[in-house]
């Protein structure tokens, strides 16, 4: 035999080695390549916060020339604060017996939240003296009447005296649930210096309470 034929005998033999080899490696690399799929579909959320609002208390006057914030106690961080030029019963000291004077304010959330609680506390009521000839009375918070109403709803009606008994629930009052955000109340005092029965003895006298707006959320 001529060592030609002994030569494609061999090559012939090592052939379906070489194929089955290579078959081995083709599945060996698709079983190590990814799956992929004819449809694929997704949804990125790229934006997602969360953060806290604020609620802020709001007084006017009238006229509107005068604002009170709760931040005007330094920050929102605080957000209570002492308003001294708003008053309530008119700062009129020149009343006689039975006259009633009468102020308009408005409470407004200025804040981005709704107000789910909304009170009024009254300090007590407190008698002085008013200029240098006084009467010898002592009871002018008791005679003084104070008559507080937002439209036709009434706040309170009583005597300045009595009014510090219990913090008063505004949304109760108003028959609302809440204060929403950028809401404003308007509220009336109506108070009455005594009746016209008063003698000499309440003259020169001036009484002084404190009230105390309040938000909850």
């Amino acid at each position: 035999m001529s060592d030609t034929n002994t030569q494609n005998r061999k090559r012939k033999a090592s052939l379906p080695i070489l194929i089955a080899g290579g078959v081995s490696s083709l599945v060996l690399a698709l079983g190590m390549s990814p799956t992929f799929s004819a449809f694929t579909a997704s949804i990125q959320n790229s934006v997602n916060t969360a953060g806290t609002g604020t609620l802020v208390m709001e007084e006017k006057n009238q006229a509107g020339s005068v604002t009170c914030l709760s931040t005007d106690g330094g920050s929102v961080s605080t957000n209570s604060a002492t308003c001294a030029t708003i008053n309530k019963y008119s700062g009129d000291l020149a009343l006689i017996p039975g006259e009633t004077v009468v102020t308009n304010i408005t409470i407004k959330n200025v804040g981005t939240v709704d107000a789910s609680s909304f009170s009024l506390v009254a300090g007590a009521c407190t008698q002085s003296a008013n200029g240098t000839l006084n009467g010898t009375a002592t009871d002018l918070c008791t005679q003084t009447t104070v008559v507080v109403t937002s439209g036709a709803k009434t706040i309170y009606s009583g005597t300045a005296a009595a009014m510090n008994a219990a913090s008063i629930n505004m949304l109760t009052q108003l028959g609302v649930a809440s204060v929403p955000a950028g809401t404003s109340i308007p509220i009336t005092f109506s108070v009455k210096a005594g009746t016209t029965a008063l003698g000499n003895t309440y003259q020169g006298l001036k009484i002084a309470q404190s009230m105390t707006w309040a938000f909850g959320a």
